[in-house]
């Protein structure tokens, strides 16, 4: 899984390009501390307080295209998948308990929807 990347991924670069030719300003990959450990979303906008997920559907479980592999390994990566799913869960609930606004795109979205829909978050 080391040639599995944790930023950068072409969803994520997709849409921060949209965002920064909509003239907007951002973190990437900027920590956020929510307790006992740090919260790293793809995408920070540190004065809004908006923090922006970019998902791939295989390891967070879309429901439209995630699928748990069958196999001698199933079992590992049900739980695997289950755990990265319930930390996403978690990781939003302890976000906005801190007054974050918290969006989250599939990496299948068109990043000019992703983008609209972060663009509609920052400015109600």
């Amino acid at each position: 899984m080391k040639g599995n990347r944790r930023v950068d991924t072409k969803p994520e670069v997709a849409l921060r390009s949209h965002l920064h030719s909509k003239g907007l300003r951002f973190r990437k990959d900027h920590p956020i501390d929510v307790g006992r450990r740090k919260v790293r979303p793809d995408i920070v906008f540190t004065k809004k307080r908006v923090a922006v997920f970019v998902d791939g559907c295989f390891w967070h479980l879309c429901p439209e295209h995630g699928r748990v592999p069958g196999g001698k390994n199933s079992a590992y990566w049900e739980t695997k998948l289950r755990r990265n799913s319930d930390r996403d869960r978690l990781d939003t609930q302890r976000l906005e308990d801190r007054g974050w606004q918290v969006v989250r795109v599939w990496e299948h979205e068109p990043p000019e929807a992703a983008a609209e829909l972060v663009v509609r978050r920052l400015n109600p």
